[in-house]
């Protein structure tokens, strides 16, 4: 097994239309309740308040209209909201992957296929994957609910029309069983994994996050990019799940070109190289990722040797 140790990465991605800052009048303008939660920061600079749930959700709103053309994205307050540049950079990076087995060239439409594992009543990486790429998603889901809101957002925009299939996951334990079929190939897969092991795990980190973003204190704290339980939880928590995701990719060894994950906490990543040293993984590859004060990072790995990489380029891009 072949790795590629990261380099540092100070700035968002350079395709990412948020790597500078937001133009707060475009975004007034693209929603006008965003105007309410605008205020002078620290420092005297115009800001959102980051520490306020429907601040941020309509912020992120604004962003999709804005910079991507999404004229309706609604679903549950209760429902994890992600943050756009953080997750655009995730696509960003994984197209860059492609486009190194591609002689440089990011593979775009719907030739490309991604398998999005939980993808959200928000459907945020299929909204972005299609925008900037117009590859053809799949995407899966425990709850029912988050199943209709995200196909929800699918039909209430054109451009996501035909372009994502939602598909629900009725175990809990598997990843891939039951939702990919043996004989489907797929192109990259995608996660980003539940970091909790509990409630109580989840509320310690948004108090810490709460207090780094606003400087107060709170007991019982509103989950600030909110997210119901199977969002945020996971028994086991992010290693656990990643772990499962891992075992569970050994048998799409030849169905899949890249699997990857976001792995938030970087003490989880010596058990995680591994395992897919365990499982025989040909090459794994770490991208860091940051936005504002939090770091994180994107494993993937491939089972497929260099001479069936350039094979299956040849054959299906």
């Amino acid at each position: 097994m072949s790795s590629e140790k990261p380099q540092e990465k100070a700035r968002l991605h350079p395709r990412n239309k948020n790597r500078e800052r937001y133009d707060l009048e475009a975004l007034k303008t693209s929603n006008p309740k965003i105007k309410d939660f605008i205020k002078p920061n620290q420092f005297g600079v115009e800001s959102i308040d980051f520490s306020n749930p429907q601040a941020v959700k309509l912020l992120n709103t604004a962003l999709l209209n804005h910079y991507y053309g999404i004229k309706n994205w609604e679903f549950p307050d209760e429902n994890l909201c992600p943050p756009i540049p953080g997750r655009a950079d995730y696509i960003h990076h994984i197209a860059d992957l492609l486009g190194d087995a591609n002689s440089g060239t990011v593979p775009t439409g719907d030739k490309i296929s991604c398998f999005d594992v939980g993808i959200g009543a928000s459907c945020i990486y299929p909204i972005i994957g299609v925008t900037e790429y117009g590859w053809q998603f799949f995407g899966s889901d425990i709850d029912p609910k988050s199943i209709a809101s995200a196909q929800h957002i699918i039909n209430s925009n054109t451009s996501l029309r035909g372009k994502v299939e939602v598909r629900l996951q009725k175990s809990a334990r598997d990843i891939f069983r039951g939702v990919l079929s043996p004989e489907q190939k797929i192109d990259i897969v995608i996660s980003n994994p539940p970091f909790h092991s509990s409630i109580e795990e989840a509320q310690k980190g948004t108090r810490r996050k709460i207090k780094n973003l606003s400087g107060k204190k709170v007991k019982t704290p509103e989950l600030n990019f909110s997210g119901v339980n199977n969002e945020l939880i996971y028994d086991g928590g992010e290693s656990r799940f990643i772990e499962n995701m891992i075992w569970e990719s050994r048998k799409l060894s030849k169905n899949c070109f890249l699997f990857s994950t976001l792995v938030s906490k970087e003490s989880n990543l010596k058990r995680i190289y591994k395992l897919l040293e365990k499982v025989e993984a040909y090459k794994t590859t770490t991208i860091p990722m940051g936005t504002g004060n939090k770091s994180s990072r994107i494993v993937t790995w491939t089972f497929l040797s260099d001479e069936e990489q350039k094979e299956w380029v040849k054959t299906k891009w």
